[in-house]
């Protein structure tokens, strides 16, 4: 993958971000922690924690069930409780002290794979950036498995095409991520390229890389290579089998030995 490509998108969607707009649409759970003040009554304000009931003790309200609510929800819930014959015109103030409730998995081909808090509406390429970044070896999908609604204990698996995102710029796949997603960045699969190329090595290889596209990304052929005797040393049931003279449309699998040899004529 382009690295700037990456880059650059993830600074678009990091300055487009807004994370106190973000932060009110919230959706609050069990273990999350709430700041509570309420305007010219300091004695009122506190900060609780979302109990596994989904509630939360309110000075002078008591028991309040919160879970499933928006922080905004939560702060025209308690200023309506309160303005029920408690205060006048109470001017109530609610904020995530600590984001407990909301998390997702992210591993495989990132810089600092883990379990990461979904602080406010979060993106794959949010979720990849707060993880670091892809590695040099990362693939160029992206496999999500998600809880599926429709049947309970089961799972759903989303497939992102990461090359089509970030290099082709298809945004409508940088989908938002939920709680409770597991995100594998697979490892690229690579052919070894050698012999008579300008630079030999290790290269991705792509469902669609053919033996002339590989010997192009390791820079062409040299000018003493034989083009006509190509080999692919390949791997089949654990035992190499050796291709010789192949199509230059040849595609290639995940650790192909692709070998130009020097022409004697």
């Amino acid at each position: 993958m382009k690295p700037n490509a990456f880059i650059f998108l993830v600074f678009l969607v990091t300055i487009s971000a807004a994370p106190m707009v973000f932060s009110q649409n919230y959706i609050v759970g069990e273990g999350d922690v709430l700041k509570i003040t309420v305007y010219d009554h300091n004695d009122l304000s506190q900060t609780v924690r979302i109990g596994g009931d989904g509630t939360i003790m309110v000075s002078l309200l008591g028991q309040v069930k919160v879970e499933g609510l928006s922080v905004t929800a939560v702060t025209e819930k308690l200023t309506a409780l309160y303005a029920d014959g408690y205060l006048v015109d109470p001017q109530v103030n609610v904020f995530i002290e600590e984001f407990k409730s909301r998390k997702a998995t992210i591993l495989g081909q990132v810089a600092q794979p883990g379990l990461y808090e979904l602080r406010h509406h979060t993106t794959l390429l949010e979720l990849i950036s707060q993880a670091g970044g892809l590695t040099k070896d990362a693939g160029a999908l992206a496999t999500i498995k998600r809880r599926d609604g429709m049947a309970e204990g089961s799972e759903k698996d989303i497939t992102i095409d990461l090359k089509a995102l970030v290099e082709k710029g298809d945004t409508h796949l940088n989908i938002p991520i939920e709680p409770g997603d597991n995100i594998y960045i697979q490892k690229a699969n690579m052919v070894y390229v050698s012999g008579e190329v300008k630079k030999p090595g290790v290269y991705n290889c792509l469902s669609d890389t053919s033996v002339i596209k590989a010997i192009t990304l390791a820079g062409g052929f040299t000018d003493k290579a034989a083009p006509g005797k190509v080999k692919v040393i390949r791997k089949v049931d654990g035992r190499e089998e050796v291709m010789e003279k192949v199509a230059m449309d040849l595609l290639v699998t995940s650790d192909d030995v692709i070998v130009v040899p020097e022409s004697f004529f």
